[in-house]
């Protein structure tokens, strides 16, 4: 008699969960660029503004009348992209105008929901710079290919859009994974 295989716990993979603001008017113009050069696009996550990540995979009902009351404190705006940007070398970028706006969105949703640190705690609250990313060497793009993309996306803008909801979405690291899960209208 042969000795059965024990089947082996299968890791389920990490969910992570966001708060941001899709900007669909810029797909046109970083579409492309973001699926070579940003994972997150490959995740799912069309082109956007993170104003808070990461949150808790699952909130409590009082935390989203929390996270949805301090969205609507913030009224409706409209901005534009007219630049691209680089944090070191690293992370390329385009630049929302005006930013405080968006500045306000994420400091009503920070204060909604308190005990979550920005980006894992890596940047101060005070320190977040509102950016819809186009490629980051830290997850593996080239150099190279962000100068191209940056010398494309520069000559296609500026995009304007107009921001009137926040969204959540979930998912993890595995291609196409991430949903919408609420969306939050802004006052």
């Amino acid at each position: 008699m042969q000795p059965r295989a024990v089947p082996q716990p299968v890791d389920e993979p990490a969910v992570e969960s966001a708060l941001l603001v899709l900007v669909p008017e810029a797909d046109a113009v970083v579409a492309k660029h973001r699926r070579e050069l940003d994972p997150s696009a490959r995740r799912g996550v069309p082109a956007h503004v993170t104003v808070l990540y990461p949150i808790p995979a699952e909130l409590t009902v009082a935390e989203l009348q929390r996270v949805a009351a301090a969205i609507r404190t913030v009224d409706r705006f409209s901005c534009e992209f007219a630049e691209t940007c680089w944090f070191g070398d690293d992370v390329l970028w385009l630049a929302p105008m005006p930013d405080q706006p968006w500045r306000a969105l994420t400091r009503a949703i920070c204060s909604a929901l308190p005990e979550v640190s920005p980006y894992g705690g890596r940047i101060a609250r005070a320190d977040l710079v509102p950016h819809l990313t186009i490629g980051d060497r830290v997850r593996g793009a080239a150099l190279t290919d962000l100068r191209a993309a940056e010398a494309e996306v520069a000559g296609a803008l500026p995009v304007r859009a107009d921001v009137r909801e926040v969204t959540r979405m979930r998912g993890h690291a595995a291609p196409g994974s991430w949903q919408v899960i609420d969306r939050f209208p802004l006052g």
